[in-house]
């Protein structure tokens, strides 16, 4: 395992310097799992505050424009595409994110943070309705480009 690059030689925090890097196409793609219940699922189409999948779906998006006013070391970075989607299951609402961008680093936190938002705003939106929510999870699902090369996360029995 390397060193952790967000720390210098004395051990204080700092933004990694990319300037030396390749801009190239970097794609990032996450994954979240909010467990409502089947009975607050059952009443997503009646919320009185609106439609809380497509609130959720946009406010993923934004999260993902917004991840390096968020996350103190992230790069800002020009976001070439954005999508969040859900699926309503059973017991809740599987969440995924994709991210794309043209630059001299990823997007994983960006993928990230989209499902990860989508997801808080889902709690918000339904939390009338149940206070047991979960955010469950949440995880890269692969990521393309860069020097560390594409990566893949195995798939794990049950999910």
């Amino acid at each position: 395992m390397g060193k952790l690059t967000h720390y210098d030689d004395s051990g204080h925090a700092r933004m990694v310097d990319v300037s030396g890097k390749a801009t190239t196409k970097r794609t990032a793609r996450a994954h979240a799992f909010v467990r409502l219940g089947a009975e607050v699922v059952a009443q997503l189409p009646a919320n009185p505050k609106g439609n809380p999948l497509e609130i959720a779906r946009v406010a993923g998006i934004l999260a993902a424009k917004k991840t390096a006013e968020l996350i103190p070391l992230c790069h800002p970075l020009p976001i070439t595409h954005a999508d969040v989607e859900v699926q309503v299951e059973a017991e809740g609402v599987r969440i995924r994110s994709s991210v794309t961008t043209t630059a001299a680093t990823g997007v994983e936190m960006e993928a990230l943070t989209a499902v990860t938002v989508a997801a808080l705003t889902l709690y918000d939106m339904t939390k009338a309705l149940n206070k047991s929510v979960e955010i469950q999870d949440i995880y890269l699902v692969e990521k393309t480009g860069g020097k560390s090369g594409d990566y893949r996360r195995e798939a794990q029995p049950g999910r």
